[in-house]
């Protein structure tokens, strides 16, 4: 039995474990790298069609966004998943290859003017993601699943994100079992909608994740109801617009669970009946799949109006639109009103649209309700820009810039050690610290080994650990990522790669054909090889 680690070792995206335990390949988590990289990843140790099985711990595309791409390079194997997370996979997957998509004509397009002639083809396609949600296991909470012999798992609420969770992991070989348990992303505690953390009692060894490690909440609990209340009202009594650039999925549907507890309780006085407009198809999407998972995922709060056939998250005057003309016609209407739109960083999609129309307006308030990295759109508008360029026009920025302090998904340093200490039946011989910047990472580390007791390791990209005996097999080494030339370069040398890749993997795998087809292979391979040296 062997666990390497692969992706967000010493950072925060990318996450993706490796397991070896009973004849089978397995990967916790495959996710897309986004923003700055720091380090290079350790390459996966096998080819995808030889990678048996996928365990995911929740939708999120640093987690979940290269599960495509590993179709792509041919793995066939299944994915389990919760339920919610299969249905936002769904959604999300698709619209990450559609930016893919979109992006590479882009990119050729502009290729095509500089008179480039190498062009750039797209990670993987809207075919791929879609016979990658064919590969999903749908789970239930809290259930044993027998994956094959000597593996099985169970998913519990990690209170992260509609669908998220912590994943045990029960593996059998020669009589000896070990359980792990990968935390996947810890959730913050009463948060809106969503269940609260669940803890988990026992494990041989703990892989957890340590974004907020060096860092507390408020301790006071934000009144997010009053806060946007004053929000609305201000901004109405001025005539203008309460433009939202937030992430379609959690962060629009916990938005809509306040603005109908204000708009039930008639807190907005001048404009009590105001207008509402999701603008994200994504977002519309995912709006209806937290409805369709109401009853495993809400929490005590949201599940007292469901009992009342109240839904938390609709309200009269809530519109949402789809087509780009219904995107077009919200900015024709004079009437002020909530605009609600991704993405939630102004990097792309239909918010730009709607800053365009109102940060010139002193009447309107652009209101930020979640992390803006540095060097996006979102980040420069916070920190104070005086102007921002748009579809190549310079706007004057002039409407009220505001945030909505304290709302995350990620639990603080306090709500990291609450739930490593939750393990009061067995207590982890070894916690593996991960997904976290690369001091945090090492501090936390730090902090449970010499605060709490734990045998506390922070492993890099290309770690390697022996589950049987308990020791490190090999220890990786950070090395920074190479700056890549900002020059296009063509994809297709790298489509080839793949392509042999891929047929690697199924040679390794054919252990079960039969001696005549083994030959038939080998006959067709070898012909094709005769084709293209000559």
């Amino acid at each position: 039995m062997k666990l390497s680690f692969i992706g967000a070792d010493h950072e925060v995206t990318g996450s993706c474990h490796y397991i070896e335990a009973c004849d089978k390949k397995i990967l916790v988590d495959y996710g897309m790298e986004q923003g700055k990289d720091y380090f290079e990843n350790a390459p996966l140790p096998v080819s995808a069609p030889e990678i048996d099985y996928v365990f995911l711990t929740h939708a999120h595309v640093d987690h979940s966004g290269n599960l495509p791409l590993l179709y792509a390079k041919g793995f066939r194997g299944k994915i389990f998943s919760t339920d919610a997370t299969a249905d936002l996979c769904n959604i999300m997957l698709r619209d990450c290859a559609h930016i893919q998509m979109q992006e590479a004509e882009w990119r050729n397009r502009k290729a095509k003017r500089s008179k480039e002639i190498a062009q750039m083809e797209p990670a993987y396609t809207i075919e791929d993601a879609e016979k990658t949600i064919k590969a999903f296991i749908p789970c239930e909470y809290n259930k044993e699943i027998d994956v094959c012999e000597g593996i099985k798992i169970r998913f519990t609420d990690i209170g992260h994100l509609l669908g998220s969770a912590s994943i045990e992991v029960w593996l059998t070989e020669k009589g000896v079992t070990k359980k792990l348990v990968f935390s996947g992303d810890i959730g913050n505690k009463e948060q809106p909608l969503i269940r609260d953390p669940q803890h988990t009692l026992e494990a041989d060894y703990v892989i957890m994740e340590s974004t907020y490690g060096d860092r507390l909440h408020s301790t006071e609990k934000p009144d997010y109801v009053k806060e946007l209340t004053e929000i609305l009202e201000r901004t109405f009594q001025r005539g203008g617009n309460v433009v939202i650039p937030s992430f379609a999925v959690g962060r629009t549907q916990e938005i809509l669970y306040f603005i109908r507890k204000i708009k039930k309780e008639g807190l907005v006085k001048c404009n009590p009946n105001f207008p509402v407009f999701v603008d994200s198809p994504l977002a519309v999407d995912a709006t209806q799949i937290f409805e369709d998972n109401q009853y495993e995922c809400y929490d005590d709060e949201a599940m007292e109006l469901v009992k009342k056939r109240i839904n938390p998250i609709a309200f009269p005057g809530l519109n949402l639109a789809i087509t780009t003309d219904e995107s077009r016609a919200i900015n024709e209407d004079p009437e002020p009103k909530v605009i609600i739109s991704a993405s939630g960083m102004c990097e792309a999609g239909r918010i730009r649209h709607h800053l365009k129309h109102n940060l010139w307006r002193p009447e309107s308030t652009i209101l930020f309700v979640g992390y803006q990295s540095v060097g996006t759109t979102g980040r420069a508008i916070v920190d104070g820009a005086e102007q921002i360029k748009l579809f190549g026009e310079t706007i004057d920025i002039k409407a009220d810039i505001c945030k909505l302090e304290g709302l995350s998904g990620h639990a603080d340093k306090n709500g990291l050690i609450e739930w490593i200490n939750g393990f009061t039946v067995k207590r982890p011989k070894k916690v593996f610290v991960v997904h976290g910047e690369d001091s945090v990472c090492s501090s936390f580390a730090k902090c449970l080994s010499e605060e709490y007791g734990y045998d506390a390791y922070a492993p890099y990209s290309g770690t390697e650990f022996d589950i049987i005996s308990g020791s490190i097999i090999k220890e990786g080494v950070p090395i920074p990522v190479k700056r890549k030339e900002t020059t296009l370069v063509s994809d297709v040398y790298a489509r080839l790669k793949a392509a042999g890749a891929r047929l690697m993997g199924i040679i390794a795998k054919s252990e079960g054909m039969t001696n005549k087809d083994k030959a038939k292979f080998a006959d067709q391979i070898i012909a094709l090889c005769e084709k293209w040296s000559k």
